[in-house]
């Protein structure tokens, strides 16, 4: 059986986004005609991204812009890998969140309280607001036991200027800081 036999007997496809499916703000090439074929051929798809920093429907908005109409329910990132997981195991915990506005309004529309002292867990996703601060407090908290949860493990974002550091690059300051990993980690390619 050939390549392209094997792919006819697929149901479904999970695409990457940043980096494979667009870059910035532009689609690659082929990325339409793709999914034009998938359509076509009744295939499903789901967008996943390890990129904690916006919600899905940031995502599918900024894809149907680029020219591919989108619903939300066709994405899935890492942040909402990682609030529906931490939901299921220990709904409405206090959680310290190092992470985006928009990652935060995702856990706190799963009904998380977002705490800055006493927290019963610890989230690390991508985050462009980074500040000294939040790595302090979040190295005081990984050195005092509480769980820690990573939303991916990229050490770095495709940019359309280069790579941007990103959430695995974060682990490691964490890591050469209080010598502790995170007890999960999410996103691709792990199988949560």
């Amino acid at each position: 059986m050939t390549g392209i036999e094997k792919l006819s007997t697929v149901r479904g496809f999970l695409l990457d986004m940043d980096g494979t499916f667009y870059l910035g703000d532009r689609l690659l090439e082929g990325a339409l005609r793709f999914i034009g074929l998938l359509r076509e051929q009744k295939k499903g798809f789901l967008f996943l991204t390890n990129n904690s920093s916006k919600h899905r429907r940031q995502y599918a908005e900024k894809i149907s812009r680029l020219g591919l109409p989108l619903t939300e329910e066709l994405v899935l990132t890492s942040g909402e890998a990682t609030a529906l997981y931490l939901r299921e195991q220990h709904p409405g915990a206090n959680v310290f969140l190092v992470g985006t506005p928009s990652l935060e309004d995702e856990f706190r529309q799963h009904g998380f309280r977002l705490v800055e002292q006493e927290p019963q867990f610890l989230v690390l996703g991508f985050d462009t607001t980074l500040t000294y601060k939040k790595l302090w407090a979040l190295c005081d908290f990984v050195r005092a036991g509480v769980p820690y949860i990573a939303t991916h493990p990229d050490f770095n974002c495709p940019t359309e200027k280069g790579f941007m550091p990103d959430v695995g690059a974060m682990i490691a300051f964490v890591k050469a800081a209080t010598d502790r990993e995170p007890d999960l980690v999410v996103g691709k390619p792990n199988r949560l």
